[in-house]
């Protein structure tokens, strides 16, 4: 990359977040995996503050586990990868309850979709929804 010119931003959506850190067979075999690899290893990394509250709450649910429990895992996901947590702003707060109701009704899906707009960051993201929607607002979406 040029020196000077700023690093494009990627904000990973939950999901994207745990496949990547954790390692996933599906998207290891998809086609957009290299692709993805090489986008990661030349952009600044975020997630939202909403997505580590996503993760305690599958924790919480059983539906995913934890050898070094949610937080350890956390710090050493955000760490080992570099990705940088997100935090939620007021402005992120009100944009993500503007949003027509036809969007989701996911408030997490919400906030994480303000917030990759607040970056100015692609969103990399399987949520059909979110990618419908993201080509109203033509925000730049990885579809993994």
């Amino acid at each position: 990359m040029p020196k000077g010119r700023p690093k494009s931003k990627l904000l990973l959506d939950t999901h994207a977040w745990i496949w990547i850190v954790n390692g996933d067979d599906q998207l290891r075999k998809s086609s957009s995996f290299q692709l993805l690899q090489k986008e990661i290893a030349s952009s600044e990394i975020y997630v939202s503050v909403i997505s580590v509250w996503e993760v305690s709450m599958l924790e919480q649910k059983g539906r995913i586990s934890f050898k070094q429990g949610c937080a350890g895992w956390v710090q050493s996901a955000c760490d080992r990868a570099g990705i940088a947590v997100a935090e939620l702003t007021p402005t992120i707060a009100i944009e993500s309850t503007q949003f027509e109701t036809a969007f989701h009704g996911d408030p997490a899906d919400r906030i994480i979709f303000s917030t990759a707009m607040s970056l100015g960051a692609t969103l990399v993201t399987r949520d059909q929804k979110i990618i419908s929607f993201a080509k109203k607002k033509k925000l730049p979406i990885f579809k993994i």
